[in-house]
């Protein structure tokens, strides 16, 4: 088990979100967030409006991974949403983006929040993870595939 996996859960993942904009996937993510967490869901989604206003979290491949800060967060939290549809989110690719892979941390972890980060973007340009994690049917499969992926250099 890696350290994404023990972020969250298989309830951390929605997929096929009919969501048309980034605006309306950040709102679905931060309805999970508070459904799931008992986060407020405005404390959420703007936290990952405001960091999406300083460059876009689109990776390219189809993927993002939105982040932001919420004070009074105890430990990091990550959710997966995979839209019916791509968005355009201002890739480097130019591409639309289906899946975000959100990722909220404490207000002062800012060495967790780049470790993280980075084992992200490394299990995100697994092609074959990607390619699962855009066309799983099931939260599970989902769940599954992220918690037996092994990063180059396991976490500490």
């Amino acid at each position: 088990m890696n350290r994404i996996s023990k972020l969250m859960s298989v309830r951390d993942i929605l997929l096929d979100v009919p969501a048309t904009s980034k605006k309306r996937l950040f709102e679905h993510a931060a309805l999970l967030f508070e459904n799931e967490h008992r986060l407020e869901r405005q404390k959420v989604f703007d936290s990952l409006f405001a960091r999406e206003r300083l460059g876009s979290t689109g990776l390219g491949s189809a993927v993002a991974i939105p982040h932001g800060r919420i004070r009074n967060l105890k430990t990091p939290l990550i959710a997966v949403l995979r839209g019916e549809h791509g968005i355009p989110f201002d890739a480097p690719d130019g591409e639309p983006v289906r899946l975000l892979v959100v990722l909220l941390v404490p207000e002062h972890a800012t060495e967790e929040h780049l470790e993280i980060l980075s084992e992200l973007a490394e299990l995100l340009s697994d092609d074959a993870l990607r390619e699962t994690l855009l066309t799983a049917t099931d939260p599970a499969v989902v769940y599954r595939a992220l918690s037996t992926w092994e990063p180059v250099r396991p976490a500490a």
